[in-house]
């Protein structure tokens, strides 16, 4: 049985609303689990994000949809949705700030492995997981899907302990092919431990089975999907090991 519930925590006075799953079935067994953050995109934490924490919990983790932008905060259009990632898009150490104060709350719950933690993201959360592995926070790893890949423009570039995936469409507009290779030098610059898969024939958005706006840039991909959740449960095989 995967259990879930809401948890309300606090960005200094923002209230932001995370989702938990853990899968109870077996009540024999004790001890800790990995831990699985999930960051929403640029939506902001919908049922996308907490179906995601679910699926992770029938994997054998805990998975917890964080909150970017506040208690039961969602953009109904793109403009809104635009409206509420510029100002971490803009400023960075907002963005990391906001991250972190969801990897502090879900490490302090119960039945966490704290020497254990991922951290997923798409889209827009896919930059929020890459920017706290840039920031060193004490995780194992980061699935960015779609995810945007830029480097923060006023921040140094350090080394980092977390390993780094990347899942990209060799056609997502919105990350152009000259964006993953300053990635993949940023990366190497930081010593960090990363690989980037790219697939052909995939636009922004692969995940999404909503996604439907070619114009746009964002189309679902089945097939894309399926590759790059089975390369993300690889990942966690492999840091959670």
């Amino acid at each position: 049985m995967i259990t879930t519930k809401t948890i309300e925590y606090h960005d200094g006075k923002t209230v932001l609303e995370g989702y938990y799953a853990e899968d109870t079935t077996d009540t024999t067994k004790s001890g800790k689990k990995p831990l699985v953050l999930i960051a929403h995109d640029w939506t902001g934490r919908n049922e996308f994000a907490c179906d995601k924490a679910k699926k992770l919990a029938e994997l054998g983790y805990i998975g917890f949809a964080l909150d970017m932008f506040g208690k039961g905060i969602l953009g109904k259009n793109k403009e809104e949705k635009s409206a509420l990632i510029t100002p971490f898009v803009q400023d960075r150490s907002l963005l990391q700030q906001r991250i972190t104060s969801a990897l502090q709350t879900a490490s302090n719950l119960a039945n966490v492995d704290t020497q254990r933690i991922a951290a997923i993201g798409f889209c827009f959360g896919g930059l929020c997981v890459l920017d706290l592995a840039r920031c060193d926070a004490p995780i194992k790893g980061v699935v960015s899907f779609h995810g945007l890949l830029n480097a923060p423009e006023k921040q140094t570039i350090k080394p980092f302990k977390a390993k780094v995936l990347a899942l990209h469409g060799h056609d997502d507009p919105m990350v152009q092919p000259d964006q993953v290779l300053a990635f993949e030098k940023e990366m190497t610059t930081a010593k960090a431990d990363w690989q980037v898969y790219v697939y052909g024939r995939t636009m922004h958005g692969f995940t999404n089975p909503e996604a439907n706006d070619p114009g746009f840039g964002t189309v679902f991909n089945p097939l894309t999907t399926q590759r790059a959740w089975t390369a993300m449960r690889n990942f966690f095989a492999e840091i959670f090991a």
